[in-house]
């Protein structure tokens, strides 16, 4: 298997890596339940899903904003003490309502809503595999180039902090951490990537290990 050194690569490359092997085709799997869709909180064990007795049935999107600098970085949030998610790592994001045009449409306009995003920093390259949560959602992730000269305004209510990670960390398979854990009695295993002090973990990390099988593996 050919794994590529994501280190050693500038944001050019980055980018024009993704641009290859990511297109902006919606896959029909966002919409049509009886499409495949693969990937998900249980794809380490798929056949987890019948007895967990969860469906994801809600279409989603999230941004996953590279930062073109000369070493590309990932932008992060870290989510407020909510019912939903409560303290965790997220991308920014949320469902698509009926008036969003695309997948990456509503991506791009949830990052201005929760960390003031402006959508004209955004250039959205790709849709990674989409990914199904326990919590009932599909999720389509739009990979895009963010310009490095953005302002943030974090909406109080969504988002207690945002933050930059090195993609070379994130793309970096020796930080995958594999874990497991009980939910409502069912072992559920899940991707781990500690970052200092901030812990990526769950979707979050799902994610972002597609990310690097899509791009990095061959």
């Amino acid at each position: 298997m050919d794994v590529a050194l994501p280190s050693r690569e500038t944001s050019h490359d980055f980018f024009r890596r993704a641009r290859a092997r990511l297109s902006l085709d919606v896959p029909p799997a966002l919409d049509d339940h009886a499409a495949p869709a693969t990937r998900g909180d249980l794809d380490l064990d798929p056949s987890l899903w019948e007895r967990a007795g969860v469906q994801a049935t809600r279409p989603a999107a999230v941004l996953i904003p590279v930062v073109d600098r000369k070493e590309p970085a990932v932008l992060l949030t870290l989510r407020t003490e909510l019912p939903s998610h409560p303290g965790q790592i997220a991308f920014p994001g949320g469902k698509i309502d009926p008036h969003d045009p695309t997948p990456a449409a509503a991506a791009v306009r949830e990052a201005g809503e929760e960390i003031g995003l402006a959508p004209a920093l955004i250039e959205p390259i790709g849709y990674l595999d989409l990914y199904l949560t326990f919590s009932g959602y599909r999720i389509l992730p739009t990979v895009a180039r963010v310009r490095p000269d953005y302002e943030l305004v974090l909406s109080e209510a969504e988002v207690a902090d945002a933050f930059e990670v090195p993609l070379a960390f994130l793309m970096d398979a020796e930080n995958h951490a594999l874990h497991s854990r009980d939910w409502k009695g069912i072992e559920r295993k899940y991707y781990a990537m500690p970052f200092g002090e901030r812990y990526i973990w769950g979707v979050t990390a799902g994610i972002l290990r597609n990310l690097y099988e899509r791009l990095y593996l061959a």
